[in-house]
């Protein structure tokens, strides 16, 4: 067993939990859905309500490093456009988190984002010229961002459908869910502290332990990233998020 600050963690959990700071480190640095594989290994150690607020430092960790690398491609008036939206979508979470099944939580949210999809290409293939950058579009994927975020930490689909129907290049995509995060992630800290009681100091500090290995999956989502045209970038976040989705049903 080890033993960190009032945790007992086998040798396989404590291998988990340091491969959920690689997992998250390559997500901030575009390679998306990684953390959508690190949310469950995460809850199998700690719980499904634990593990959220255990998350939570680490993402912000995680955020960091993606809004060093990618300030400078941050498109500000998307930001500004779903912002507003995500801090109701946070407050509904807060409320409703502690009410809803997890299995039923993930097949209504696996279903919003299949149903988004859909609607995504079915605008491209219809005319590609037309980008549904309309209030109510960002209203419903910010609301989505905000509840998903503080029930499950499973904004990132929701982000991304809505930043690939602004047809945003890669490096654009990839510093303005850089900076959403970072802003989102940091509102919800005082209601994991002092409304579900998620985050503890003893949960920071063993956080900190994942600096060395959210930086090891920093690196390498950088480096993939780099590999990646815009156009297969873009596909490749569409398959990413369908995998996410049928994650969360199934």
């Amino acid at each position: 067993m080890v033993e960190l600050f009032g945790y007992s963690l086998t040798y396989e959990a404590f291998a988990s939990f340091c491969i959920v700071g690689v997992l998250v480190g390559m997500s901030k640095t575009g390679v998306h859905g990684t953390s959508m594989l690190a949310v469950p290994l995460l809850a199998v150690v700690f719980g499904g309500k634990s593990s959220s607020g255990i998350m939570l430092p680490a993402l912000i960790m995680a955020d960091v490093v993606g809004v060093i690398y990618y300030h400078k491609h941050a498109e500000s008036k998307y930001l500004w456009k779903l912002l507003p939206w995500t801090v109701i979508g946070v407050l509904i979470g807060t409320y409703f988190g502690q009410k809803i099944d997890d299995q039923q939580f993930r097949t209504i949210m696996g279903v919003i984002i299949f149903l988004s999809l859909g609607v995504m290409i079915w605008m491209e293939r219809a005319n590609k010229d037309q980008i549904p950058d309309y209030t109510w579009f960002a209203a419903i994927m910010g609301i989505t961002a905000g509840f998903t975020t503080m029930v499950g930490n499973l904004a990132g689909s929701a982000m991304a459908l809505y930043l690939l129907s602004m047809r945003l290049p890669k490096n654009q995509f990839i510093g303005t869910a850089a900076w959403f995060f970072i802003c989102v992630n940091i509102f919800k800290v005082p209601f994991h502290i002092w409304v579900w009681e998620t985050v503890t100091f003893d949960s920071f500090l063993l956080d900190l332990i994942l600096l060395p290995f959210i930086g090891i999956g920093a690196v390498l989502g950088i480096k993939i990233i780099k590999k990646i045209s815009d156009q297969y970038f873009r596909w490749f976040i569409i398959l990413m998020t369908c995998a996410a989705a049928l994650f969360m049903i199934f």
